[in-house]
């Protein structure tokens, strides 16, 4: 009866939030695929080269979102409704802060950070716009990730979904529209990413007019009983979302080792292929996400309650989902590499179309491995154990890739960088096994004693 009641359970919060965070993914997809169509390789180039900023961004409202959820719901389950709120009104202060620096960055540092990028006179007006326009956008996205957590841990995961889900797919109608029968290049790539959040922000507002929500924002703020929480509440907020902004963020710094390294190997046709296998990886480490989201507010749940059988059985579940999702994600891209190449190759540049098609068939050997690291990330956060958490994202986000990337490019030029991901998930994978086994042994000798 547990068993099965964790499986619906599962089953109910975990297909949503992969469905949602597909869709979510799909912002960044379909910009590529229509900037590639309307703006060719140099288009594909300047956008890779600005992307990273969005994962700065997203990564910063997942840290925030997935942190003070977290926290938000272990302590209703422990009956510590005035603490929860607590959580959720510093939660929006936190990203009123992060907002109005993004908001800075892109109005006074645009220009230097797309030169700082790599940015040549072919692309560089492109990658500006694009990174100024996603900066100023940053306070939507951010609000729309916290909101999308906590009203997913309230209770309401159809919501969170379907809010996901029409922000991307009206995100991708407003990409044709805007570079297509309104010709607006690359501005209008961007501006239709940027709406998207807004439009997700309209779907999650009855929940709120309607008064379903549970969660709060604090009034008198001031006060001092809530002035000698901040500090304390502030640390559990930034370090429980550490590994969702490490995942986000590694994505980010990745991308701009690689294209640095791609710049001097095979020039703007490299970075155009390496953002066709980039953006790929940011749909797969989103589909990724969506498992570690659907279980983290319930194990977090159960984490409160003090049931550790059905955290157990809960992780099982999204061990099994991350091996087969990944076996068939492979083995699709493996089969289907030329075919995905020429999807995002409008112009037929036979060099673009054969390092893209080699680099997906290499990078996304890393699936399983990645897959792993997420979850137990995720499932060390939601126990209320931040520390090993957050070192296996610094791992894999920081530590491990940006070393392996240089030693391997400087090995095996472009062959060596498509494997530097796989090397360093497998890497960070071996370690997280480790201290998985090690915290088990842990948690079964303190019982017995």
């Amino acid at each position: 009866m547990k068993q099965s009641f964790c499986l619906y359970e599962y089953i109910r919060y975990t297909a949503l939030n992969v469905s949602g965070m597909f869709g979510l993914s799909c912002y960044i997809l379909a910009d590529t695929f229509f900037v590639a169509k309307g703006l060719g390789a140099n288009g594909l180039a300047a956008l890779n080269l600005a992307i990273p900023i969005y994962s700065f961004i997203h990564g910063s409202g997942l840290m925030l979102g997935m942190g003070g959820a977290t926290r938000y719901t272990i302590l209703r389950n422990q009956k510590k409704e005035k603490e929860g709120n607590l959580a959720f009104t510093y939660t929006i202060l936190l990203a009123a802060v992060l907002a109005v620096l993004f908001c800075m960055t892109g109005i006074l540092l645009a220009e230097k950070i797309t030169f700082l990028l790599g940015a040549d006179t072919d692309i560089f007006e492109m990658s500006k716009i694009y990174l100024k326009v996603l900066l100023l956008f940053s306070p939507g996205f951010l609000l729309n990730d916290i909101l999308i957590c906590f009203v997913r841990n309230d209770g309401a995961p159809q919501l969170s979904m379907l809010a996901m889900v029409t922000g991307s797919f009206s995100n991708i109608i407003l990409d044709y529209i805007f570079i297509f029968p309104f010709h607006m290049g690359i501005f209008g790539a961007v501006l239709a990413t940027g709406t998207a959040p807004v439009i997700s922000l309209i779907i999650l507002s009855p929940f709120f007019f309607k008064k379903q929500n549970q969660f709060h924002l604090c009034k008198n703020i001031k006060q001092m009983e809530y002035r000698k929480q901040s500090f304390r509440m502030c640390r559990y907020i930034l370090t429980g979302g550490v590994p969702s902004l490490v995942t986000e963020l590694s994505s980010g710094i990745v991308m701009i080792v690689f294209n640095m390294l791609i710049l001097g190997l095979r020039g703007n046709v490299g970075v155009a292929a390496y953002g066709v296998v980039a953006n790929l990886s940011l749909v797969v480490v989103a589909l990724y996400t969506g498992v570690a989201q659907g279980i983290q507010p319930l194990i977090s749940k159960y984490y409160g309650l003090g049931q550790k059988d059905h955290i157990r059985i809960l992780f099982k579940y999204a061990v099994i989902t991350v091996l087969l999702m990944s076996a068939v994600i492979y083995s699709f891209f493996f089969c289907k590499a030329d075919f995905i190449a020429a999807l995002f190759n409008s112009e037929r540049n036979p060099e673009l179309g054969k390092m893209a098609a080699e680099g997906i068939k290499l990078y996304f050997s890393a699936c399983v491995f990645a897959g792993w690291n997420i979850i137990l990330s995720i499932y060390f956060t939601s126990t209320d154990h931040a520390g090993p958490a957050n070192i296996i994202s610094l791992l894999r986000g920081f530590v491990v890739i940006i070393p392996m990337t240089f030693m391997l490019a400087y090995i095996g030029n472009m062959t060596g960088l498509w494997f530097a991901f796989p090397a360093t998930e497998l890497a960070v994978a071996f370690v997280g096994v480790i201290w998985y086994v090690v915290s088990k042994n842990q948690r079964e000798k303190s019982k017995i004693e």
